[in-house]
């Protein structure tokens, strides 16, 4: 049920106001409210599934109460918490909320792993705390993608939490009760105002957001079509940022595997020295450091489907063993003689010149061939200018709302002024451009300046280092002066991070300190 549905927060409202009911029956009276309520709420919030976890005489958190939609795999009942998320759950029993967008955004490297083996893409945990002391624990979980959790929401599922607790505990008197049946109310209203933020959110969670309406990018939504539906191997070419992972997401999720969800791996961000642990896995004890078993990546996405960005910045030594598995379909962890056998389907992308780094020795170009079975090019905005208002508009909208402005034209030369530019950026440049217009906005007609990369020709001088001066400060700007990362300037330049810093120093440039 989408957000923002009333009936929906109807639901959610019948559902707490049962749960804060002064008289119970039996005890099957709260687990029948409490299951109810999370039915209602993670469909409210277009969530994929709740989990609450009871304290129990041992000190161990065991799961008790739980409700996921149908199409999801739930966790297994009497799951212990604290054997499998033994960081976040320290943190909340010590009355924190804790709140992950990305399974990579847990410092625990056994709290990640559990959320990947569970397909967790997103989290929230809360503390069910009752007559000043914790009671368990409820999560509230998103397997379709990442998720952003807004400090408001979060308050009001912190505030339902408490009313589960107050359900377990039955220690609550009525006036305690009335006043949390005036804040469900509050709550419900708030959900409803609150919805229309959420929803583009919720949609960039599906991995499906609009591209554009242009005949190059027909084109490239036909390929996709036609390959969705089969498992064949399939590269996408093009520029970085113009949207080579949100085609990636639409072949996963036309296609037979999309009842689980796609695993995400940036070959460029993960160290070289840990990159072949990351993709393959572990066993305990393989190297130095290795102190626990380690899934790879190739073995979360069996029965998926595995998204290698940037494939073309693979180390040498790590091509080798992606070319077995491309051939075999089997994988051995680090540590391990034993081949385990993967039904995996492979989806590559690259800004690189794969032929041109071959030449170089920096690719091999037998494992090109391999990957090289349906290629896409995927067009630079420059070729489709004609997308240009539809983006535009998309992220207007996207950040007005963030913001909590209402934005209501563009001039037009201001447009047209856009679709000239030559957005090296690609739709990634796009949109921090619109971003940064939109939160420097005062009134309801909106100016988007471009930046200032093309400036009065005629004054340019012609010297080599001057214009590789003016050309580098062009996208350290773009990027705000962030050199290093995905769609760092560095990235853009094509060129190695330290190479950047040296130049920019041999030239004189310096970060502004505003």
């Amino acid at each position: 049920m989408p957000i923002g549905a009333s009936s929906a927060e109807s639901n959610v409202s019948d559902a707490l106001l049962n749960l804060c009911g002064s008289s119970w029956s039996f005890p099957t009276d709260v687990d029948a409210a409490i299951h109810e309520a999370q039915r209602c709420i993670v469909e409210a919030l277009d969530l994929d599934g709740s989990t609450l976890f009871q304290l129990c005489e041992d000190g161990d958190l065991r799961s008790t109460h739980g409700w996921w939609r149908p199409e999801v795999p739930a966790p297994p009942a009497r799951m212990s918490a604290r054997e499998c998320f033994p960081s976040t759950i320290e943190k909340v029993l010590s009355g924190q909320v804790v709140c992950f967008s990305s399974p990579d955004e847990l410092p625990s490297g056994v709290d990640r792993a559990s959320l990947l083996r569970f397909d967790i893409r997103s989290i929230v945990v809360v503390p069910l705390s009752a007559a000043q002391r914790i009671v368990g624990v409820v999560s509230f979980a998103v397997t379709r993608g990442e998720r952003q959790w807004p400090v408001e929401i979060v308050q009001r599922l912190n505030l339902a939490a408490s009313l589960f607790a107050s359900g377990l505990a039955r220690q609550l008197n009525d006036e305690t009760l009335r006043r949390a049946l005036a804040e469900v109310q509050r709550l419900s209203e708030q959900l409803r105002t609150e919805s229309a933020y959420l929803r583009p959110e919720s949609d960039g969670t599906l991995g499906t957001p609009g591209v554009g309406g242009s005949a190059a990018i027909r084109r490239v939504q036909e390929q996709v079509r036609q390959v969705a539906e089969t498992d064949s191997t399939v590269l996408l070419l093009g520029e970085t940022g113009a949207g080579k992972e949100v085609f990636a997401s639409q072949i996963h999720e036309l296609s037979k595997r999309r009842g689980r969800a796609m695993v995400r791996v940036n070959c460029a961000a993960i160290p070289a020295t840990l990159i072949e642990s990351e993709l393959f896995g572990r066993e305990k004890g393989a190297y130095t450091g290795a102190l626990s078993r380690q899934i790879g990546r190739f073995e979360l996405a069996d029965g998926s489907t595995i998204f290698l960005d940037e494939i073309g910045d693979l180390p040498l030594e790590v091509q080798v063993k992606l070319l077995r598995v491309l051939e075999d379909r089997q994988v051995e962890r680090l540590g391990s003689s034993r081949a385990t056998r993967i039904d995996t389907r492979i989806i590559a992308a690259t800004h690189r010149d794969l032929e041109k780094r071959i030449e170089v020795d920096q690719f091999r170009e037998d494992l090109y061939y391999r990957l090289n079975v349906f290629p896409i090019r995927v067009p630079p905005l420059r070729e489709r200018s004609e997308d240009v208002p539809m983006l535009v508009w998309r992220f207007v909208e996207e950040f007005s709302k963030a913001c909590g402005k209402r934005i209501e034209s563009i001039p037009k030369d201001n447009m047209e002024m856009l679709q000239r530019y030559s957005w090296p950026g690609n739709v990634r440049e796009l949109r921090n451009l619109v971003e940064r217009a939109v939160i420097g906005a005062s009134g309801p007609r909106l100016t988007i300046a471009l930046p200032q990369t093309s400036s009065a020709t005629a004054r340019r001088s012609v010297r080599l280092n001057d214009v590789e001066k003016e050309h580098i400060k062009a996208v350290l700007d773009t990027t705000r002066w962030r050199i290093r990362g995905n769609g760092g300037a560095a990235e853009l330049l094509g060129l190695k991070a330290t190479t950047l810093e040296t130049r920019m120093a041999k030239l004189g440039l310096q970060r502004p300190r505003h």
